[in-house]
């Protein structure tokens, strides 16, 4: 069992998620079949040992709590430790879009008073992966770290807007936080690509310097991440690296792109068949059933659909129907879709309970498909 607790902050809005998030957190968006966001970090903190979860949320909390209810399913129904849910602040106009918002972690800071963890393992709730957390926890001990801050090699894009660079030397040890599309990583001498470091909004901290960070800033500061950049001379703050599947689901072509990435039988393998596994809500449904006519190929379908028509390259959640000669290609189907006879559906994300009538036709590109909120009728 680890030393350390886990603290996942959902309380903040993700870029532009549009109709994907309207109505829910950013940690219930439904992914790839039958999770939701949240389970990646949930269950990673689990697989490594964590047992005891704050899950900071926001006033729109609701779905987390259907979707979690006691943690059961995640091994945190337990008497020492568990899953806790905590009261966000209520954010600023320019505040809802920070992960580490002091004001969230203030207003909660008996949660980490009353632990003896020596360390914490803080994440967001938008990315998808499957990380075990033992291996940066020993080597934060190894050195004797203030901060470790995961991050990713980024060879083959840059860096989009908003998201942070980490600059760090030799040893690891983190130099400067950069903001990319700021003036002050603009400023910055253009280095190589292979040497980006992409900062994949978790990090570790010492328990008593994070309460310390907490009681000690100014009430108008709102960024751990800020407080932290702001004193990295006399902070020990190194990188430590992430080499294996990791998205973050910030906008509706990244939550569709990332989606059918689970069609890639090596990222399916790398998230969910290995040792540690992604846990989820459970639900007892039968296995989809298929008609005579039925044609599916390279394509996700979860338990409970029915399928009579024609899907390819999607992914199609749970008691999901499909009926005769429909036509679904490159589309992502949520929860208890029905879909009429002689649909055409291409490039597509329906919500959940969304109704499409018989011979509709809805097609959009894969860069701005066409997103249909939850219980629509066309």
């Amino acid at each position: 069992m680890s030393r350390a607790i886990g603290l996942i902050c959902c309380n903040y809005l993700s870029g532009s998620l549009q109709e994907v998030a309207k109505d829910r957190p950013v940690g219930a968006v439904p992914f790839g079949g039958r999770y939701r966001l949240l389970d990646f970090v949930l269950s990673s903190m689990v697989n490594s040992g964590i047992r005891t979860v704050g899950l900071i949320t926001p006033p729109n909390y609701r779905p987390l709590v259907d979707h979690l209810g006691a943690g059961k399913e995640w091994f945190l129904d337990r008497k020492a430790g568990g899953l806790f849910l905590l009261p966000g602040a209520n954010q600023g106009l320019n505040d809802k879009d920070i992960k580490f918002s002091l004001p969230d972690l203030r207003a909660n800071l008996e949660f980490l008073e009353k632990d003896f963890a020596e360390q914490v393992i803080m994440s967001g709730c938008n990315q998808v992966f499957n990380i075990n957390f033992r291996k940066a926890l020993e080597f934060q001990n190894n050195i004797a770290a203030d901060a470790v801050l995961l991050y990713q090699a980024i060879p083959d894009r840059p860096a989009n807007p908003g998201e942070h660079i980490l600059d760090a030397a030799r040893d690891g040890r983190v130099k400067k936080i950069l903001t990319a599309g700021s003036a002050v990583a603009e400023e910055q001498p253009k280095r190589p690509k292979k040497r980006g470091k992409l900062f994949l909004d978790i990090l570790l901290l010492r328990r008593k310097l994070l309460m310390e960070i907490i009681s000690k800033s100014n009430v108008k500061t709102a960024d751990l991440l800020g407080v932290i950049g702001e004193n990295l001379n006399s902070l020990k703050v190194y990188a430590y690296p992430h080499a294996g599947y990791w998205a973050r689901i910030e906008s509706v072509a990244g939550y569709f792109r990332h989606n059918l990435e689970l069609l890639d039988p090596k990222i399916r393998t790398e998230l969910f068949m290995g040792k540690d596994r992604i846990m989820t809500k459970i639900k007892d449904n039968p296995p989809a059933r298929y008609g005579f006519a039925a044609q599916v190929k390279d394509s996700l379908v979860a338990s409970g659909c029915y399928i009579e028509g024609r899907v390819e390259k999607s992914v199609i959640f749970r008691e999901v129907q499909i009926k005769m000669g429909a036509q679904i290609k490159n589309a992502v189907v949520m929860q208890r879709c029905t879909i009429g006879k002689d649909v055409v559906l291409e490039n597509v994300i329906l919500d959940k309970f969304v109704r499409i009538k018989d011979q509709t036709v809805l097609k959009g590109t894969e860069n701005c498909p066409v997103v249909l909120s939850k219980g629509s009728v066309v």
